[in-house]
């Protein structure tokens, strides 16, 4: 039996950034599952905590058609944005293991038209995204004009606090304030600004298995719009 989506937008933090969210995003999520579980997956850069694995093209262009119109209107782009990339992955690395820069909330570029589509396939339990304000510039986004101020301060700030401890951030640091949580459910996805200062939200009860029938199964869509 097909589901009707549901769809809500939030803003969040000072800056009133909008996220989208959708629930029942996609008509047949086990079969993206099934897709995930025979993909091959491996490490892909330095920033990513764990494994992933390419998603096929025509199956995130076929979900993201639906909803250009509200894109488009949402975030002020061209209704038609770029697909950068569209990845499975899995968050695998114990907190043990993490680098520094994984400890901390990130941002995938500097362009207010990039823009991430989270989408949550398996391990949900205790999982989810937050949204951050850096305390002492005040940012909650990374434009090209913030960026040399933002690295400036938070090299001062570690200085101040020293290094997070090796762990997932999870709510309040000293040097970063959380302004937004969204539970990862089943077939859930979030679109938001790929500048907003973000992270995966990671319990102890989230399962860090490289199995996509067990882990933390998402798939990471990146589009770039136009203005």
């Amino acid at each position: 039996m097909k589901t009707s989506q549901q769809i809500q937008v939030a803003l969040i933090g000072r800056e009133r950034q909008p996220v989208i969210i959708v629930d029942n995003f996609v008509p047949a999520p086990d079969t993206l599952v099934g897709l995930a579980a025979g993909s091959k997956f491996a490490a892909m850069g330095a920033y990513y905590p764990g494994l992933r694995a390419p998603v096929p093209t025509e199956c995130v262009t076929a979900y993201i058609a639906p909803l250009a119109e509200l894109i488009s209107v949402t975030f002020g782009v061209s209704a038609n944005p770029e697909l950068i990339e569209a990845m499975f992955s899995l968050v695998t690395t114990p907190p043990a293991a993490l680098r520094p820069i994984q400890r901390m909330p990130h941002f995938d570029g500097c362009e207010p038209e990039r823009l991430a589509l989270l989408h949550y396939l398996g391990g949900c339990k205790g999982s989810g995204t937050a949204f951050y304000r850096h305390r002492s510039t005040g940012f909650e986004t990374i434009s090209p004009t913030r960026l040399e101020p933002y690295d400036a301060a938070l090299h001062r700030d570690v200085a101040a606090h020293g290094m997070p401890d090796p762990a997932y951030i999870a709510g309040d640091t000293p040097i970063f304030e959380q302004t937004a949580h969204f539970e990862a459910q089943f077939n859930r996805a979030l679109i938001y600004r790929g500048n907003v200062l973000h992270c995966a939200d990671i319990s102890p009860e989230t399962p860090l298995s490289d199995d996509p029938l067990t882990g933390r199964l998402t798939v990471n869509t990146f589009l770039m719009g136009t203005t």
